[in-house]
């Protein structure tokens, strides 16, 4: 499982043309799920996400986790994607949603997350804080 965290000042994702959450400052997480994950994957990254101290302390480090911030979490399964052969993405390791949808929403409640609508188009608008952006991954993604 990977998490692609950002610091914001604010996002808003959309579907639809209408707005389905939004937060002020916290954290953007785009969630990609593989085929072999785990709801221990889920729980150990939305603990390792809440965990994360992104956020700069009175002395200007990044020393603060997430505490009362708030999290907007989005689907995307083409953080799975491979371009190691040709220019289109080969999307093989990302988990069908039947099997994404239940570890996505087992994250986002781990988390208190608000979140996206699983599977569908949206837009996504943020205003990046730093900025800083971090790859964080569940163990079974290092084997």
């Amino acid at each position: 499982m990977r998490a692609l965290v950002q610091r914001v000042s604010r996002a808003a994702v959309r579907a639809e043309g209408a707005t389905v959450a939004e937060i002020g400052p916290g954290l953007l997480v785009l969630l990609g799920v593989r085929r072999d994950d785990t709801a221990q994957d889920a729980e150990w990254l939305a603990d390792k996400v809440r965990a994360l101290r992104v956020f700069e302390d009175d002395g200007g480090r990044m020393n603060e986790p997430l505490g009362t911030r708030e999290t907007l979490c989005v689907s995307q399964f083409t953080l799975y994607g491979d371009a190691r052969r040709g220019n289109r993405p080969s999307y093989g390791e990302a988990a069908p949603g039947v099997l994404a949808e239940p570890l996505y929403e087992r994250f986002c409640e781990r988390l208190g997350s608000k979140r996206g609508v699983f599977g569908a188009v949206m837009s996504i608008e943020m205003v990046a804080e730093g900025p800083v952006t971090v790859l964080v991954q569940s163990p079974s993604e290092r084997r």
